[in-house]
């Protein structure tokens, strides 16, 4: 009987240390569950350390080895841009952002037309005063050597010398917001003359030149009405192009730098004239109308020229 319990308990034994041991390998499995002989054994994945204490300070942290889940660091573009108060010495023909690009195609997507542009604008921007003479083919010859400059010819003709519902003496940043001055001829009831000219047109690119100056105007109010007319357009998709002035009847330039401010502030080209009539005699105005405001009939060639010069470049840029 003694000698029966000392071979239970030695098999007991044996027992139980076989069976805390573990197998030094995992079976062999393969795609259809049964076991094979061939495949290697996987490997088990183990899951990284957490670190469960954030460091004191980032200066005595310890850098990382990068991983393939690392974040990646961007570094921001700086903004090379000159400032609006520096407008004086902005280029007269404008470097193209990307911003103006995007808004510029995605008018195209909208169905804007890429062969039509318009002008927004006073007595200045009649067809006489700017640009018209680019519909006439002897002007065409002019810019021989210069392909840029002759293909936005082409590519815009008959928009030179149309002025548009948008364009009339005296119209100024409020009275293209109204209904008002919209031509009852070509425009339908209640459209004001933006509205008017963006659906007769469907222009890619708007020149807005607005310089008409009354009495108890301020920056503040051409401020606010120049904003609706420059989104108005930007939510259609087609590029507003701003414009500086020749003449100071305001007295310490504010117009000039409000529409600088409004360039910068929404990232599109501005045109600088006033830098361009600077080197004109009297600064390209009039000097026989006591008025402050009208260019000289000798300063239309230099208007038109740098304004077809930056619609050529923002055209060529954005396209």
């Amino acid at each position: 009987m003694g000698n029966f319990y000392r071979y239970f308990i030695i098999l007991c034994a044996l027992m139980l240390l076989t069976g805390c041991t573990p197998p030094t390998e995992l079976p062999p499995t393969s795609t259809t569950g049964a076991p094979t002989a061939t495949q290697p054994a996987p490997e088990i994945p183990t899951r990284p350390a957490v670190e469960t204490t954030l460091p004191a300070s980032t200066e005595t942290q310890t850098a990382r080895p990068a991983t393939a889940t690392a974040l990646p660091v961007f570094t921001p573009t700086p903004d090379l841009r000159q400032p609006p108060e520096d407008w004086q010495n902005w280029p007269i023909v404008p470097r193209v952002s990307v911003r103006a690009i995007e808004i510029y195609q995605t008018g195209l997507a909208l169905g804007n037309n890429p062969l039509a542009f318009s002008k927004v604008g006073d007595c200045q921007s009649i067809s006489e005063v700017l640009m018209g003479i680019y519909d006439q083919p002897m002007y065409y010859d002019r810019f021989d050597g210069e392909p840029d400059i002759q293909e936005t010819i082409r590519q815009f003709a008959g928009s030179f010398g149309r002025d548009g519902v948008a364009v009339n003496g005296g119209f100024n940043a409020a009275a293209v917001l109204s209904p008002i001055w919209a031509d009852p001829d070509l425009c339908e009831a209640g459209e004001t003359p933006i509205e008017c000219e963006y659906r007769i047109n469907r222009p890619s690119i708007v020149i807005i030149s607005l310089e008409v100056w009354w009495e108890g105007r301020t920056p503040e109010h051409y401020e606010q009405y120049m904003r609706q007319i420059i989104e108005f357009f930007i939510e259609r998709g087609t590029l507003p192009i701003l414009a500086t002035k020749a003449d100071n009847v305001e007295g310490d330039h504010s117009i000039n730098l409000t529409t600088a401010r409004l360039a910068y502030a929404y990232d599109i080209p501005l045109w600088n004239f006033w830098s361009a009539a600077q080197p004109l005699p009297y600064h390209g105005m009039d000097p026989n109308r006591d008025d402050g405001f009208h260019i000289a009939p000798e300063t239309w060639g230099t208007r038109s020229v740098t304004a077809l010069r930056t619609l050529s470049a923002v055209w060529h840029t954005v396209k």
